[in-house]
């Protein structure tokens, strides 16, 4: 009798799984094989895809390797006209355009390796669309969908007579008609939908699925804004006697932005070198290494009144020593008592001379309750490649808390701020120091003029200066943004600097 029968070696595993990282060359080989004489995604645009919806990035995995893939965001379809084209639902392929609470999730790409194709690998993409939408509660699937034979009728019937055509089973097209034996429906066909696609003579089919486990939600029909509101603490430096004097008076300013029902409350760079004045060191590098040995109790503060006071808190900054090297951090104090820290990239010649500091390597978006934020210390406004990072990663809001002494120093804060606002569709806060320590060098004198920027379009503030301090007064300036009014200002405004830059020319290599 014979030994039991090895089933294992009869196996053939598929797997429908999300993309990672690690796949992406595979995925750019793939497409180049799928596709010839298009232009392949590059890996750039994959990256992207997968920061901003790593969900509807899905692949099928066959034996180990990538055989199969789609790609996918979520839009408000009525948002876009109805003609729109690739590169105008997909923000140029990177999908920065992808909206969390719109309700269609959009189709950019299936592919199927050619040798493969018997495996119904399309069909178990579409399905693992069509389980993502009723997942998330989407009310359809939209794709602009090739029509890959026209080519061979163009010269004897228009796009529609083909598309008729092939919907009566008389013509057979390898896409359209996959499409349509998937419960998809004809929309209407646009032309001119992707430049290099010859052999559908650049048109495409839009259609769509409709998911009938829908379940509207009130509010995201009636959503018309979503405000936040900033109060900028413009902080007076004076001498000291006690962490518990400094510790007082930021409770003050913390109290007025909850009072006024404040989302964040924004403190100024280096504020904590007040507590210098209360040692009286004269020698630079012994007063930062003193003022390090209160980070503790500055982290300790602070994590409290966010709590107790139910504001999020952008802690200014605070010079902190961290194996044997001082970093200049600005924290962010969630109103749920979880930190985020963001460490100053690019340190000033002062700095350096001063203090020594060493310079942050990584740009951060944090989460919050009101959405994503970044925060970029000073100095590091005045470098335009780190807000478009911040941007491309999905920030609303660029924080920058900054300290000058003079004005020509504010005034290129201010000004680089301004600069972002409109370059990135974005809001940016700027908060400094006013008043003088004597005692103290390199701190004695403070110039600052504290603001909420918005971009430049109808719909924000005139001037885009949502509220500004008076110069040089210990005071505060309460404001409010609308991320809604960004969001749509991004996608229709008078201008769409986000949509219309020129990738094919240039791009901004972020290494880390």
């Amino acid at each position: 009798m014979s030994d039991k029968l090895d089933l294992s070696k009869f196996e053939k595993k598929i797997e429908i799984r999300s993309i990672e990282y690690k796949d992406i060359d595979d995925i750019i080989q793939l497409q180049s094989l799928c596709f010839p004489g298009m232009v392949p995604w590059n890996r750039e645009h994959l990256e992207s895809h997968l920061e901003h919806f790593p969900e509807g990035q899905i692949c099928a995995e066959f034996e180990g390797k990538i055989i199969g893939s789609c790609s996918s965001l979520i839009v408000n379809f009525d948002e876009y006209d109805d003609r729109h084209t690739w590169d105008d639902i997909t923000d140029n392929g990177y999908i920065t355009n992808h909206n969390p609470d719109g309700y269609n999730l959009y189709g950019i790409e299936v592919m199927v390796h050619p040798d493969y194709r018997s495996l119904k690998i399309g069909h178990r993409l579409y399905e693992a669309r069509r389980e993502l939408a009723r997942l998330l509660n989407l009310k359809s699937i939209i794709i602009g969908g090739r029509i890959p034979n026209y080519h061979k009728y163009a010269d004897e019937m228009s796009p529609r007579q083909y598309v008729d055509q092939v919907r009566l089973h008389k013509i057979y097209d390898p896409v359209l008609s996959f499409q349509l034996l998937n419960e998809f429906t004809l929309m209407r066909i646009n032309p001119n939908y992707l430049p290099d696609d010859k052999a559908s003579r650049k048109y495409a089919t839009l259609m769509e699925w409709n998911n009938v486990d829908f379940q509207s939600k009130t509010k995201r029909y009636f959503k018309t804004s979503f405000p936040v509101r900033i109060c900028v603490v413009q902080y007076k430096m004076k001498k000291i006697s006690s962490f518990e004097e400094f510790a007082k008076q930021v409770e003050y300013y913390t109290d007025v932005a909850s009072d006024a029902g404040s989302d964040f409350a924004v403190f100024p760079e280096l504020f904590t070198t007040q507590l210098m004045s209360i040692s009286n060191e004269k020698i630079p590098s012994k007063a930062v290494q003193s003022l390090t040995l209160f980070t503790e109790e500055y982290i300790n503060l602070f994590t409290e009144l966010a709590v107790k006071y139910n504001v999020n808190i952008i802690g200014g900054s605070h010079f902190v020593e961290e194996k044997e090297k001082i970093y200049n951090i600005a924290y962010l104090f969630r109103r749920d008592g979880t930190i985020e820290k963001q460490y100053k990239l690019h340190i000033t010649p002062n700095e350096r001379k001063w203090w020594g500091i060493s310079q942050g390597e990584t740009v951060k978006v944090f989460d919050t309750d009101c959405g994503k934020i970044a925060i970029q210390i000073c100095y590091d406004i005045e470098f335009p490649e780190l807000a478009r990072i911040a941007t491309d990663k999905g920030a609303n809001i660029i924080f920058t808390p900054f300290n000058t002494e003079d004005r020509q120093g504010y005034l290129r804060v201010r000004y680089c701020a301004q600069a972002r606002a409109v370059e990135n569709q974005i809001y940016t806060v700027i908060a400094g120091t006013v008043g003088n320590l004597p005692e103290t060098e390199n701190m004695d004198i403070q110039y600052a003029q504290s603001a909420i920027f918005a971009p430049s379009d109808f719909e924000f503030a005139r001037d885009g200066i949502v509220g500004q301090c008076n110069p040089n007064i210990e005071m505060v300036v309460i404001g409010d943004v609308d991320l809604e009014i960004l969001r749509r200002q991004r996608q229709n405004g008078t201008v769409r600097q986000l949509k219309d830059r020129r990738k094919d020319v240039y791009t901004i290599q972020y290494k880390k």
